[in-house]
């Protein structure tokens, strides 16, 4: 790439960068940030970690991952390289030639953008900045936050864009336990803020990511992230409403999607569940509205996928209503099981999990809750009580009243959960391969069950 009349920082971080001299920094060691760092490592880097998490850092130097994608024995193998040097030091950004941001990004209770953990690495880079820097900033977060929240602050200090420092944006796009797509092989985005910037971030990234997308700019890369997510909150959105009308119409949801994607074009097939969770999609779809409204533009889709998808909890419990009373029984007082509390298969994180949602509808009910789940294996409630997993025991489970299977881990036996006999609502069509009367599926109509002696009735 032709970047004009280069200065001295540039060349100096180019050659840097390409020799693998450059030293690198990652803020943020937590699902995006560690597998960043191992990555970078992996491919002979030095890496500087900070996170202000003094256990975290702990961990890491005693070999013990606590992201389920980086094993103990990966991250053995690059703390043994002397390569990687975790830190709640914030001084420690003096002798980084490149860093990247990679802290949350939540929703305030307003469900406006909390923006206050990228000001706060900011402040730390204004007190520690070297000229020649590359900061390429990885949280997920509304257009133009890169140059409000980074470039004018930096350049409130004399500090010149493409020359000075060198500023990117590159949305994360990590899957957790996505056993196919990895950092490395995830084509990855990025924006930069001059015409140097870019191709710096480029040439970084792609020493340890397999393809890198340039971009315009750093809006383009920032818009690009909430489009991904808000096109997956609509299109779940709307799934879930057509979930809600098969039921209503004695229709199962399942079926119709498998015959529709036999379709081989014009079609991509999304399921219902029982809400949204992760960091993603609940919020991402949010920062966006958020910030069209600065401009007067009012997204009806993005508000309207948010409720719909907000209400399915509230459909998952009266649905359970509806299945008690076919056993005579009511949600109060009921002992009910939740299988699954984690927001997706086979991971710990309860990030915004719409089982934490059920279980609380549950109890305000009236009903008597447990959970299980093998990774997941405590949350706080409402109140701050921590709540524990059961253990598994199917004999305990056949106790239950209803057993309310939320999220679909691949290490649950649900042949024998199925035969227990006890009544199930499966909200991710997990039984799928078990006929029983006792099962019941959102997105279809609850049957109903005859009692004993229903046959001797005569009209």
């Amino acid at each position: 790439m032709e970047v004009g009349a280069v200065n001295n920082q540039y060349q100096k971080l180019l050659e840097a960068i390409e020799s693998k001299n450059a030293v690198l920094g990652v803020v943020g060691l937590g699902y995006v940030g560690l597998p960043l760092a191992v990555e970078m490592v992996k491919q002979g880097f030095r890496v500087v970690g900070i996170d202000l998490d003094a256990g975290k850092v702990d961990r890491l130097y005693r070999g013990e991952s606590y992201i389920h994608d980086i094993s103990d024995e990966t991250l053995g193998e690059v703390m043994a390289t002397g390569r990687f040097k975790p830190t709640t030091d914030y001084a420690s950004l003096r002798e980084i030639d490149a860093i990247s941001i990679c802290v949350p990004t939540p929703l305030s209770e307003n469900q406006d953008p909390d923006t206050s953990y990228i000001v706060t690495v900011v402040e730390q880079i204004k007190r520690f900045m070297k000229k020649g820097i590359l900061i390429t900033l990885e949280s997920t977060t509304y257009p133009g936050t890169t140059e409000e929240l980074i470039q004018r602050e930096l350049e409130k200090l004399g500090y010149v864009v493409g020359e000075d420092f060198f500023l990117c944006f590159s949305p994360e796009r990590v899957d957790p336990s996505n056993a196919k797509f990895n950092t490395f092989n995830t084509p990855k985005v990025i924006g930069g803020t001059t015409e140097a910037c870019l191709a710096l971030g480029t040439a970084l990234y792609s020493k340890y990511v397999q393809t890198v997308v340039p971009v315009s700019s750093p809006k383009v890369a920032e818009m690009s992230k909430l489009l991904e997510n808000t096109f997956r909150s609509v299109n779940i959105a709307f799934i879930n409403e057509m979930a809600m009308m098969c039921d209503r119409m004695g229709i199962d949801i399942w079926e119709v999607i498998d015959a529709a994607k036999t379709k081989p074009f014009g079609f991509m097939p999304f399921y219902p569940g029982p809400g949204i969770g992760g960091h993603c999609i609940p919020l991402d779809p949010m920062y966006l509205s958020w910030k069209a409204k600065g401009f007067r533009f009012y997204s009806q889709f993005i508000e309207l996928a948010q409720s719909t998808n907000d209400n399915m909890p509230y459909y998952v419990v009266n649905k359970t209503s509806k299945i008690l009373n076919e056993y005579a029984k009511s949600i109060k007082k009921s002992n009910i099981l939740i299988l699954g509390m984690a927001y997706k298969p086979d991971i710990s994180d309860l990030r915004e999990s719409p089982a934490l949602e059920v279980y609380e509808l549950y109890k305000d009910s009236g009903a008597k809750v447990d959970f299980y789940d093998p990774y997941a294996t405590s949350f706080r409630d409402k109140h701050g009580i921590t709540v524990p997993s059961v253990a598994y025991d199917l004999e305990k489970f056949k106790t239950y009243d209803c057993i309310v299977l939320v999220t679909n881990h691949s290490n649950l036996d649900y042949g024998a959960i199925a035969h227990l006999g006890v009544p199930i609502v499966d909200t991710r069509n997990a039984f799928r391969d078990f006929k029983f009367p006792h099962i019941y599926k959102i997105g279809h109509s609850v049957q109903h069950v005859a009692e004993a002696n229903e046959a001797l009735i005569v009209g």
